[in-house]
């Protein structure tokens, strides 16, 4: 039988494995990048249901359509799409039902001021695997022009030729 000193130590080392279980990437948000510019990063946990999980965690969750709001003091993540899960049974929900994002509430207050200046939103750019939980990468975006678009598709390119001249250069 394992003493009180060793069951918190097995406790603790558990804990320990989860929180360097690494990051396993569920769904991108490719679309934001290139129809915004990015300003600014948070990360945020999500309240999800039993079956939404094990629905991520076969990787079927898409990020398309989704947005921030604030409603209430509350940040909720809507228009993300999380197919039901194949084996759920009656609680399997709306696939795409508003979800509650977990920010500290100076997090929310910032989003909030930001967001209520003219040309700015809030999108998810990706879902991932953190330990056992799933959290939410949001960003505070600026909608970029025609031409701004244009801009970076160039420079991609220009980077892309530069790495296989330098590539080619080495051979």
């Amino acid at each position: 039988m394992r003493s009180r000193v060793q069951r918190e130590e097995k406790k603790a080392r558990d804990r320990a494995d989860l929180r360097n279980a690494g990051v396993r990437a569920i769904a991108q948000n490719r679309r934001a990048l290139h129809e915004y510019t990015i300003e600014d990063k948070l990360e945020a946990g999500l309240v999800l249901t039993g079956p939404e999980v094990k629905s991520l965690r076969d990787g079927k969750g898409t990020l398309t359509d989704g947005y921030i709001f604030i409603a209430g003091g509350e940040a909720w993540l809507e228009g993300v799409h999380i197919a039901p899960y194949e084996a759920g049974s009656w609680n399997n929900g709306d696939p795409k039902r508003k979800r509650k994002l977990l920010l500290h509430k100076r997090e929310i207050e910032k989003l909030a001021t930001r967001i209520q200046r003219s040309g700015s939103t809030c999108v998810p750019l990706s879902l991932y695997f953190k330990g056992r939980h799933v959290k939410a990468q949001i960003a505070l975006v600026t909608g970029k022009k025609q031409h701004d678009k244009r801009e970076t598709i160039k420079r991609r390119e220009a980077e892309r030729e530069t790495r296989a001249a330098i590539k080619a250069a080495r051979r």
